[in-house]
């Protein structure tokens, strides 16, 4: 992959922005010489961690790093999305800063992964400039820590840039890049573990099939969505469905006040028998209601719902939880359109959203 830095030398502002959101890569373990799987996450500072990381960039780019926040990222909330997208979407607009990277715990990255992508990611492509989430499996202070070589491989990502190298939001993990859209945590150990199952290439060896499955990805994406107020995401909650099922689960959340509901099915996203009468009823409430799979792979056919389904649309290849924030984006959205329509006007429904951002063409 070539690269065209010379640009950066005449700037004398141009810089990366480093944004911690903590996670395991700024964690530490007690005892990481024996036991570097017990530790704390969101100990280590953003600043600590570039240090640790030593990268080399090209003469006149600097990195700059501000801490959004040092959590585990377990305990990630609809706030802190807000914030991060916020200061991402700003940030993107400054012809300072060529690109940004996201340090954050892998345990809900995917879903910061899918909502960067909804929000910020066709803007970023019009941009060229590179947005990269990137985290650690390992602690700060294991003896083999994995944090600073990702950190180091993003930061070369966004800095490298060339023709056939398009923006967006990215994801870096172990030597190798994805679209954060198909990130994707499958195992709860490996060190490439966000990445299983997605498609990826090796960063430093980016192929043209790879280069074209992005660009076919993007040019599906169309439109950002607006980003919710911290205090107006809609309450959307995942049900599974399993051996035994009792419709009680569903009676419950639908005279919760939920706006919505995301069915982590069995297989083709179906659901148990017992389910269908109360779904159905609280689909008739006006709660939204979408199919995903439990399996952890493969998509959601857009034409196969079960015998009796009464209409809920498929999240394709959304896992669930990406499919929740999906939803979420999906109602609001709605809810805006609904507020600038005159009386009696037509307006995009969170149906109709929904697709858009989650109804994608599978590229494999």
């Amino acid at each position: 992959m070539t690269s065209s830095l010379a640009s950066f030398s005449s700037s004398p502002n141009a810089h990366i922005l480093l944004l911690g959101m903590g996670g395991t890569i700024a964690g530490l373990a007690d005892d990481p010489q024996t036991a570097p799987d017990r530790y704390e996450a969101g100990r280590v500072s953003v600043e600590a961690l570039i240090e640790q990381a030593g990268v080399s960039l090209p003469s006149g780019l600097k990195v700059l790093a501000r801490q959004m926040a040092n959590i585990d990222s377990r305990n990630l909330s609809e706030l802190l999305l807000t914030r991060l997208g916020n200061e991402i979407k700003q940030s993107l607009e400054n012809p300072a800063v060529i690109g940004i990277v996201v340090t954050h715990g892998t345990d809900t990255i995917e879903e910061t992964g899918f909502f960067l992508h909804a929000v910020c990611g066709n803007r970023a492509r019009e941009l060229g400039k590179r947005v990269v989430l990137t985290g650690a499996m390992l602690p700060a202070n294991a003896p083999k820590a994995d944090g600073p070589a990702n950190i180091s491989d993003s930061l070369r990502w966004v800095a490298s840039t060339s023709e056939d190298s398009p923006g967006g939001i990215f994801a870096v993990f172990a030597g190798k890049v994805c679209l954060a859209r198909d990130l994707a945590k499958r195992h709860t150990s490996a060190l490439d573990a966000p990445l299983q199952d997605s498609l990826c290439s090796p960063i430093r060896l980016i192929g043209p099939s790879w280069l074209a499955s992005v660009r076919e990805m993007q040019a599906s994406a169309g439109f950002d969505l607006a980003i919710p107020a911290e205090t107006d995401w809609p309450w959307v909650e995942i049900l599974m469905s399993h051996a035994g099922a009792r419709s009680d689960s569903v009676e419950h959340w639908a005279s919760s006040g939920v706006d919505g509901l995301v069915i982590a099915g069995t297989g083709q996203g179906g659901y148990h028998q017992s389910w269908r009468a109360a779904l159905e009823k609280a689909a008739g409430k006006g709660i939204a209601i979408v199919r995903s799979s439990r399996t952890g792979a493969g998509p959601v056919s857009l034409d196969l719902a079960q015998k009796g389904d009464f209409g809920t649309p498929s999240a394709g290849d959304l896992s669930p939880p990406k499919a929740r924030i999906a939803l979420q984006l999906a109602i609001h959205s709605a809810g805006e359109a609904k507020k600038i329509a005159q009386t009696g006007a037509n307006y995009l429904t969170w149906q109709d959203f929904f697709a858009r951002i989650a109804v994608l063409p599978e590229i494999r």
